[in-house]
């Protein structure tokens, strides 16, 4: 294991906001913290990136200990915070020499790795562009070479395509992908899209309120609900009785807004007869329906309840604890 982690806890003048979490992420793969704003992930980031200190646990990257050998932890590892931290009134290339030196490392050992890395992320025709010229999907490509210019083991990326368009979205992936692939480096990353999840990492793990729910590979995890598929139905009002007479038939119905529910279908053809006769005998008329495979989404709805695009409140946690330090 490149990181080892065990017991690690992080309180905020009593609020609890990782709360003993322990997991293990091997030498080379794309690991993901997957849950919504306010579960965890980017204290469990900081902590581990040594920004933070722990209340309590134990951790170690590439078999450095955290706590006694901080140094030696941040010299395996790269940093891709939320935010883009790049110098607008520098080239790309002054960027990288400016970050490259902060390491230690001199101006020509710099300049000799900087042309790789702006050609694994497209962006060698604009070394001498200033960074406040580059589009955002520009400047997050940037951000993920930067922080290999002293040849990490580990990087972190800490939600690395939010605000991001679908199309750059997916150009991101590529090249994380390419950084792990080409560079063999270890992706850490947390994330609250669940597609994003899926596409890119070998193992989740689903956190929420800073405790780990479930951990595995994105398909081990859907397999696990033990569901083959899900029907998406919409019903004219009103569709209360429907929906009883559905549970009353063995149905689980998993989530219900307003006349719109998803229900587990253990074979799609005969859940469809059934919702049809069902809906003729009730007078209820469907006016949409779908079938699909489960997805970390009903996975993530399994264990809490609720789906992460319902997380509306999870910022306020945050903010909570933010209150609380003022104080």
């Amino acid at each position: 294991m490149i990181i080892e982690v065990e017991k690690l806890r992080k309180e905020f003048n009593g609020i609890v906001a990782v709360d003993g979490i322990s997991f293990g992420v091997e030498r080379g793969e794309i690991f993901g913290f997957l849950g919504p704003n306010g579960a965890g992930k980017t204290t469990t980031i900081n902590i581990l990136t040594t920004l933070l200190l722990p209340t309590s646990g134990t951790a170690r990257i590439a078999g450095y200990d955290l706590l006694r050998q901080p140094a030696e932890v941040r010299r395996r590892i790269g940093l891709v915070p939320q935010e883009v931290v790049l110098e607008g009134d520098l080239t790309a290339r002054e960027n990288l020499v400016f970050h490259g030196m902060l390491y230690g490392l001199s101006r020509s050992q710099v300049e000799r790795r900087i042309p790789e890395l702006l050609e694994l992320v497209e962006l060698a025709e604009r070394a001498d562009s200033k960074v406040k010229t580059f589009s955002g999907g520009m400047k997050r490509r940037l951000e993920l070479v930067k922080v290999l210019i002293h040849d990490p083991e580990v990087i972190f990326l800490d939600e690395p395509t939010v605000g991001l368009d679908p199309q750059t979205r997916r150009r991101i992936w590529e090249y994380i992908r390419l950084l792990n692939t080409e560079r063999e480096v270890t992706v850490f990353l947390t994330t609250h899209y669940m597609e994003e999840a899926e596409q890119l990492c070998d193992r989740v793990c689903i956190i929420d309120h800073g405790r780990i729910l479930d951990m595995g590979h994105p398909e081990e995890l859907k397999r696990r609900l033990g569901e083959r598929d899900i029907v998406e139905v919409e019903l004219s009002e009103p569709c209360g009785g429907f929906l009883s007479r559905l549970e009353s038939m063995g149905y689980r119905i998993k989530s219900v807004r307003g006349c719109r529910a998803s229900i587990v279908a253990g074979r799609r053809e005969k859940a469809l007869a059934e919702l049809f006769r069902l809906a003729g005998e009730l007078g209820v008329s469907i006016t949409s329906i779908s079938v699909r495979a489960p997805t970390l989404e009903d996975v993530f709805i399994h264990y809490t309840g609720r789906g992460i695009r319902d997380e509306a409140g999870g910022d306020s946690r945050m903010r909570q604890i933010a209150r609380r330090l003022k104080h």
